[in-house]
């Protein structure tokens, strides 16, 4: 008898197979050996006949050469960190795809020298907030805050609130990242009230700046006391304000949460924000101010290092000035559109119930502000089910019951759901 192992098709013969070798040109040679040699071992192994590693192989082709899956976001957290923070309007994702190719990010294509980079999306930014006289692009507010540090309190203090020394997720600091540029960190006031007089106190010849800072994902309530940016202004020191979610302009549905605008307005010298949470684009650092301090940030040498890339800058020019974003659409939609899409998607489910919830901001966004919403209840078990099926969907489990909150969920995706719960079936 002839071992079958000696039978499982050779990798030349099987990456000649004509659907192997397509897949080559989108996936690239390497993938498709991998997976031709996981097919193989299976065969070796009995788990499948060797006529058949063929076929498995392309079965088990993944559909693009990056590991990354596309989710449906259905927890309820509009901009989830752990899902990539603001998914992208559809024309930030057309902006990037033209960004693939050569463009003419730094380039005048009219008198053929080379131009401002990135002079599209800065345009847009100091569109959006005309209260600020300069704006700069970095690759997120933590470059933002480090290169305004290096470069306005080289080996100076930076005053700070003991309230708002704050830790963000994965153990992210700010203390430790001030540090590291050579500043020295002043705190002031006490964890849950600060007033005027103790900045005032602080302030001296080795002052840099008076650092206010959003704590983003924490709400401290009772007996606090909070200097706003307006009186602030009043001390003899520039003040930088980290609004962090990188609300632009005040939203009616977060009274509470800082803007840019209304902060360079109070006095501000200088804002500094996120691009990949409320304002829905990409990761970004936004900084936005003084025109002569935004030069001096601009020329300070470590501004090469957090210098954003050509997709970063395209598909943040689109969300600027293109259609609504999908973070501002789940927050500006309206909670009876959102029940009747849960009842028809119930409606062709065996088992599931349309139900009202509670969704939030997230992203380090309006801490403690509750979105009403409604979604779909299914049994506990097919969380898991959903999140490793095909498109993944991303729910909640809460009160015995696996929730799919609609208020992050597009409506051209609602389809989708309801295909894949009923692969669940």
């Amino acid at each position: 008898m002839i071992d079958p192992r000696r039978r499982v098709p050779r990798t030349d013969v099987l990456l000649a197979d004509p659907r192997l070798a397509e897949a080559q040109r989108i996936l690239g040679r390497e993938l498709v050996k991998t997976v031709v040699a996981q097919a193989q071992e299976r065969a070796r192994t009995g788990e499948i006949e060797p006529e058949q590693v063929a076929d498995d192989a392309v079965a088990a082709l993944p559909a693009g050469a990056s590991s990354l899956r596309p989710v449906i976001n259905a927890t309820g957290v509009v901009v989830h960190t752990n899902l990539g923070r603001a998914p992208l309007s559809r024309a930030a994702m057309d902006a990037m795809t033209t960004a693939s190719g050569a463009t003419d990010v730094e380039f005048d294509l009219t008198t053929g020298r080379r131009a401002q980079r990135g002079r599209g999306a800065l345009a847009a930014l100091a569109r959006a907030v005309p209260a600020a006289g300069g704006v700069h692009i970095v690759n997120n507010n933590a470059a933002a805050l480090l290169l305004t540090a290096l470069t306005l309190a080289p080996a100076k203090e930076i005053v700070v609130s003991r309230g708002e020394l704050i830790e963000i997720g994965d153990g992210f600091r700010l203390p430790e990242l001030i540090e590291s540029t050579g500043s020295r960190i002043r705190e002031v006031g006490t964890t849950n009230r600060t007033r005027l007089g103790d900045y005032a106190d602080a302030i001296g010849p080795d002052t840099g700046f008076v650092l206010k800072v959003h704590p983003s994902n924490y709400h401290v309530t009772g007996f606090t006391a909070a200097v706003p940016v307006a009186e602030l202004a009043t001390l003899d020191a520039q003040v930088v304000v980290d609004i962090g979610s990188g609300l632009l302009k005040p939203h009616p549905l977060l009274p509470d949460e800082p803007d840019a605008t209304t902060m360079l307005a109070d006095g501000a010298d200088l804002v500094t924000a996120s691009g990949d949470k409320l304002l829905g684009g990409p990761q970004a650092g936004l900084l936005l101010g003084k025109a002569e301090l935004i030069e001096e940030l601009r020329r300070h040498p470590s501004a090469r290092a957090v210098r954003v890339d050509k997709f970063t800058l395209a598909a943040l020019e689109a969300t600027l000035i293109g259609p609504p974003s999908p973070v501002a659409r789940a927050l500006d939609v309206d909670v009876a559109e959102l029940r009747a899409r849960a009842q028809r998607i119930a409606e062709q489910l065996r088992g599931a119930r349309a139900v009202d919830c509670t969704a939030a901001v997230g992203g380090g966004g309006a801490p403690g502000v509750e979105l009403p919403s409604a979604g779909v209840a299914l049994p506990p078990s097919y969380a898991e089910l959903l999140r490793t099926g095909t498109p993944a969907v991303v729910g909640r489990v809460e009160s015995g019951r696996c929730l799919l909150d609609l208020r992050a969920v597009l409506p051209e995706d609602d389809e989708a759901i309801v295909a894949a719960v009923l692969a669940c079936m």
